[in-house]
């Protein structure tokens, strides 16, 4: 079933009419033609992308990724170890099994505190130990002190394998995973179970 065709009348010209009875139509000097090929669309998603790839690097907090391009990442590896260990080190392969804090101590107590530890650690049997350092915030130039004393106190020392700067989740910069021998009883360092 067609339905009826509405009739335009004159009722719905006249009131077109009257809607643009006001209208002056343009002279042709105030034309404005396009001259030559238009504008390249504006790249909106493109400049949105820098945008947000300049804000994250200004204001994101650094990966191991970046500490190592930058330098900045404290670590160590015994030498006859394959680089591998280190690896796994940073990408958390081993449980961390003990934790030690450094915050508010000086140098001479860290360094008891870090030697003691790093005794009963191993004479645990623990693989991985994790020491906080802090990112030095509350020092005098507001500096890491006790991370550089790490870097000098940790490598002579017979149970210390390898250390590294901590995953985000144990601390990052502020802190290092620390790989410790194991006992005579203990697994092999290399194995690829979790938590050996």
């Amino acid at each position: 079933m067609r339905k009826p065709r509405r009739e335009h009348g004159a009722a719905g010209d006249e009131d077109f009419r009257q809607a643009v009875a006001d209208v002056v139509p343009l002279k042709r000097e105030r034309r404005h033609a396009l001259k030559g090929p238009p504008p390249a669309p504006h790249a909106v998603q493109r400049r949105r992308d820098e945008r947000a790839a300049l804000h994250e690097s200004l204001h994101a907090p650094f990966s191991i990724e970046d500490a190592l391009d930058s330098g900045e990442e404290l670590s160590y590896l015994r030498d006859g170890l394959p680089r591998q260990v280190l690896r796994r080190l940073r990408r958390g392969h081993w449980v961390v099994q003990a934790s030690l804090d450094l915050h508010g101590m000086n140098r001479v107590v860290a360094a008891e505190a870090v030697a003691a530890f790093l005794r009963a650690g191993a004479a645990r049997g623990a693989r991985c130990v994790r020491i906080v350092h802090g990112r030095g915030l509350g020092s005098k130039n507001r500096e890491p002190v006790l991370k550089a004393k790490l870097g000098k106190w940790l490598p002579p020392r017979d149970e210390v394998l390898a250390f590294c700067q901590a995953p985000a989740v144990h601390g990052g910069s502020g802190a290092l995973l620390v790989l410790l021998k194991g006992s005579l009883k203990g697994s092999d360092p290399f194995s690829s179970r979790k938590g050996v």
